[in-house]
């Protein structure tokens, strides 16, 4: 299976002058082109001996200190997180023909923050949050339900659920973001960011 790329060519000259105003870019442009949940992402995470994990989450929150998503603290990326700060992200924005890879380090943001946005969840994510002990081995479907309609009946609709103290924002800070551009003949553009004492430096990469 093979697709000949035919896009745009990605020219150091039309860049923002920092990744995070070109990320706005880019990802208004995915937007603007109804690409489904185009805040998804992967995370990668590894633990302290360099074994990896993948997973897709969805990116909630970005400004210039970074990139936010939200998970249990307890969960094998939390974990791994906490022993190994060092994790990737990637946006596989495949209909545009473009990539962004993210490499930087992780950490929880602040309390204030995260109950912030967990009262800005749908009432069952709240509930889902307590439910599920994330990554731990269960039982059966069966058993997270029960757990779940316990709650429910604990905190109707018009309760305020508590934000579980295991559960909140991390936030990765980039040290490069790479974007990516196909072009015909595998001769994409790759523009990566590196942060430097004074600001961002842009190079290019071989496809």
């Amino acid at each position: 299976m093979r697709e000949q790329y035919r896009s745009t060519p990605l020219d150091e000259s039309a860049l923002a002058g920092g990744p995070m105003e070109q990320f706005s870019r880019w990802f208004a442009e995915a937007a603007a082109a109804a690409l489904h949940e185009p805040n998804a992402m992967v995370v990668c995470t590894a633990t302290p001996d360099g074994r990896p994990s993948s997973r897709t989450v969805l990116l909630k929150q970005y400004d210039e200190r970074g990139f936010v998503f939200f998970t249990n603290y307890d969960s094998r990326k939390g974990r791994e997180i906490d022993a190994n700060p060092y994790v990737s992200l990637l946006f596989p924005w495949h209909p545009l023909e473009r990539q962004i890879v993210v490499t930087g380090t992780a950490s929880r943001i602040g309390r204030d923050e995260t109950v912030a946005y967990f009262r800005t969840r749908p009432h069952g994510s709240q509930l889902s949050a307590w439910a599920s002990d994330q990554s731990s081995v269960i039982g059966s479907r069966t058993e997270l339900l029960r757990r779940y309609e316990e709650l429910a009946a604990r905190y109707p609709e018009d309760a305020q659920v508590p934000a579980p103290a295991h559960w909140g924002g991390i936030r990765v800070v980039p040290d490069a973001v790479e974007f990516w551009q196909g072009h015909e003949n595998r001769l994409h553009d790759r523009l990566r960011y590196v942060r430097t004492d004074g600001g961002w430096r842009v190079e290019r990469l071989a496809p």
